[in-house]
């Protein structure tokens, strides 16, 4: 590039550690950080108020514990993984490389393969990961109390999560941006990728259903949230339109225009709500299953640049900055947790929110908090081909893991300062409800009496207290505290709602759960409800961007597998192709979503442990493929890292599906459930809706029996190839990198920055050098 533009001068010390290419251009820089006194200040001041706040949370506890320790623990804990575990995995194990070309940088064709700024891409990627699980998982858990699933959303993001996601993306980008199947065909073989491909395809479409159902269930008959989360796609296609031709790099304008729109539509959603216009708004579950299918398809053939990727840029804004000020809520206003560290639910099987004790369902349930096969997928679908330099994965993966650990962790904290009465009301089935109050449930009464009656004959406390609603709020200008069914009424006219009994799914909760925290620090009762609903629109982005960014992954996979038999469906940026296996998979997950959106026992409780399993078990085979990697690179020494998770992982898993399939109890075992539902239907003594109600049970409890029965058999079968395959290649010495199946080496000629804002000044001279002397097509944002 013919330029007079002045290059800046380095002294010897900095030149050192700039790295260029062959042509002498600046490609990448090394770690050229020091230890100063200051820096081991900080770092001892964050390890000592990490410790005090395990020290509240885990040792000290308390009757109800100052939900500000989850903030403390949580932070000071993901600050030190990230500096000194996951930088100790990146040295020991991806050994990135800034003068190797990226996917993105190689391909470049402006559809998949795409080099996107580090900042939006960061935001793509925690906007695709971060689905229902964060939000949804961890508020079920809360049944059991705050403590195990504190425990392990953080620890288990630390060992497990962040390195599964990190691992994947990295191996991902140095295969071309290749999918978990496929990588899986390529390590292990025919029979070891086919099973892959397939478990993984199969296990995908039920996360998928599950995503969109939770979104559902917080948009159903709400005209201000599906005005709001509506309004994002047409803002999310002028940012990638102004992005693409108007400003092209000008990411902090693109960034100030989105977040203002969005505010717009966060505000205008009420009076939209409130208008004429809110009644072809109101849409029913079924609608709205059409809606998503058609959504899905269209995000997932579009090129990335137009919707997807600057859609869950803008869903960043929301869902960082939300999860900020919740933090910041807590931190000021502190609100007490109202349920113990262990409730009874987590030692038997009788929770009324989801049935099993705490092993394994624990950590099946609070998926993708701490560890999500789903993520898996994305680091192995859209973000490697978009990734700009192979240093920014451990912020990228890793970073994006800590925040969506982070969000976990705030879902629970909001949702056990909530009152046990209104939290078990809220997410108790009207099924539930019905056969939990026994004598006390009346046909005449309302919901809140029914729901009222029935939590009182929970047995949730250790010591014996007996669970009541109660609700703080303002009548006539007094503070006023209500009680039973009374309390319950009460909640739903503070947060603008018909009724919050059997809001089941966890987003209705959870929205509660912050508007509770929010108002209190900014406009009291009286903004309860736009905190609400502001919720919701949280909630509903963060799935709405998994479901679109998930589908294109799995189309991904799908065009993969074909692409076997019919190599021309391997190119992801053929259009046909596209629209066949985007066809396939928007009808595979929206039957499925269709099935659980008209259960009769609660689509989330019959649905939410089989995606808890299948998620899991997918994160099985993406740890499984990894660790194989791992070991085909040359690092044995170093396979423990993704192996401990694996272990873990696959003794929870299936020991859940071993309970889910064989136990006699029907709150808990599919074929239990199953045959008393069959016994019922041969008795004669139902009818009419009671009757279909039957029917649906024993059609999708044969359906997840099944589908748990093959996922279980199949990742055996991967476990034990993977086994073979490692032993095989052990003994042959079949190891090191000319073993690997990573891509031949392409020398850069494309510089970014590592961090997701900080640069020092050597960064920021590299940088002010390549735009003189970098590549004309890569600095306007275009393609080869």
């Amino acid at each position: 590039m013919t330029t007079t533009q002045e290059l800046p001068t380095y002294t010897p010390e900095e030149e050192a550690d700039v790295i260029r290419n062959s042509r002498g251009n600046p490609v990448g820089v090394k770690d050229h950080r020091r230890w100063t006194p200051l820096r081991i200040v900080i770092w001892i001041a964050i390890a000592l108020a990490g410790g005090v706040g395990w020290t509240m949370l885990a040792v000290i506890r308390g009757e109800h514990v100052n939900t500000i320790w989850f903030v403390v623990a949580a932070v000071s804990t993901y600050a030190i993984a990230y500096r000194f575990y996951a930088l100790y995995i990146q040295k020991r194990i991806m050994r990135p490389d800034d003068r190797r070309a990226t996917p993105a940088e190689r391909i470049n064709n402006g559809r998949d393969f795409d080099p996107t700024d580090r900042r939006v891409l960061y935001g793509h990627h925690f906007a695709a990961i971060a689905g229902a699980g964060p939000l949804v998982g961890p508020i079920l858990a809360a049944q059991m109390g705050y403590l195990p699933g504190t425990l392990w959303i953080i620890l288990g993001v630390v060992v497990a999560g962040g390195v599964q996601d990190m691992l994947v993306l990295f191996y991902s980008m140095r295969r071309g941006g290749r999918s978990l199947g496929q990588m899986a065909r390529d390590e292990m073989g025919r029979f070891g990728g086919t099973v892959a491909i397939v478990v993984v395809f199969v296990m995908l479409m039920i996360v998928l259903a599950v995503l969109a159902l939770v979104c559902v269930n917080a948009l159903a008959e709400s005209p201000w949230g599906v005005f709001s989360v509506g309004m994002t796609i047409p803002i999310a296609l002028l940012m990638g339109l102004y992005l693409r031709f108007i400003r092209p790099g000008k990411v902090t304008e693109v960034s100030i225009i989105g977040f203002l729109a969005l505010i717009a539509a966060i505000i205008g959603g009420r009076y939209v709500a409130e208008s004429s216009w809110g009644d072809f708004l109101h849409l029913t579950p079924t609608t709205l299953v059409v809606c998503m299918v058609i959504y899905g398809f269209f995000a997932a053939v579009l090129p990335v640049w137009l919707l997807l990727t600057p859609r869950d840029y803008l869903s960043t804004f929301m869902k960082v900055g939300t999860i900020v000020i919740l933090a910041l809520g807590i931190v000021i206003a502190q609100p007490l947790t109202q349920m113990p560290d262990f409730t009874n639910f987590a030692f038997n099987t009788e929770g009324p929110v989801f049935a099993g004790a705490l092993f394994p369902f624990l950590f099946i349930t609070i998926a993708c908090g701490a560890l999500s096969g789903m993520h898996a997928m994305v680091a192995s679908g859209t973000t490697p081909k978009m990734v700009q330099k192979e240093s920014q994965v451990r912020m990228i993966g890793y970073g994006g893991m800590l925040m969506e650990s982070f969000v976990a962790i705030m879902a629970l904290a909001a949702a056990v300062s909530l009152n046990q009465g209104v939290y078990f009301s809220m997410n108790m089935s009207p099924a539930a409800i019905e056969q939990t109050a026994g004598e006390s449930y009346s046909a005449d009464a309302t919901p809140e009496e029914n729901a009222a009656a029935a939590v009182g004959n929970l047995d949730v406390n250790p010591d014996d207290t007996v669970v009541v609603p109660v609700w703080e709020t303002e009548r006539d200008g007094q503070d006023v505290t209500l009680t039973g069914a009374e309390a319950l009424e009460a909640v739903a006219e503070d947060v603008g709602e018909p009724s919050v009994v059997s809001r089941t799914g966890g987003a209705p909760s959870l929205a509660v759960g912050m508007a509770n925290i929010l108002h209190r620090v900014v406009g009291g009762t009286g903004m309860m409800s736009f905190w609400y609903h502001f919720a919701i629109m949280f909630e509903a982005l963060f799935i709405l961007s998994a479901v679109d960014a998930v589908t294109r992954v799995a189309r991904f996979q799908l065009g993969d597998a074909i692409g076997n038999l019919a190599p021309k469906f391997r190119d992801p940026s053929w259009k046909v192709g596209g629209w066949i296996t985007t066809a396939v998979v928007v009808a595979s997950w929206g039957s499925l979503l269709l099935m659980g959106v008209t259960d009769p026992n609660g689509g989330i409780r019959m649905l939410f442990p089989l995606f808890g399993i299948a998620n899991q078990l997918i994160a099985a085979c993406a740890l499984t493929i990894v660790t194989v990697m791992v070991v085909k690179k040359g690092y044995l020494r170093w396979a423990w890292v993704p192996l401990i998770p694996l272990v873990w992982d696959v003794a929870t898993t299936f020991t859940a599906s071993y309970q889910k399939i064989f136990s006699s109890d029907v709150a808990m075992g599919y074929w239990a459930l199953h045959n008393s539902a069959k016994a019922q239907i041969a008795s004669g003594t139902l009818e009419g809706q009671a009757l279909a109600n039957a029917e649906a049970t024993v059609r999708n409890t044969a359906v997840q029996g099944t589908l748990s029965i093959v996922f279980v058999v199949l990742v055996a079968c991967l476990l034990v190839t993977a086994v073979m395959v490692v032993i095989n290649a052990l003994r042959a010495g079949r190891t090191g990198e000319e073993h690997s199946s990573e891509d031949p080496f392409v020398e850069s000629n494309f510089y970014a920055p590592e961090t997701l804002t900080y640069k020092t000044e050597l960064e920021k001279k590299i940088e002010a050098e390549y735009q003189v002397v970098g590549d004309p097509k890569l600095l306007a944002g275009g393609h080869h």
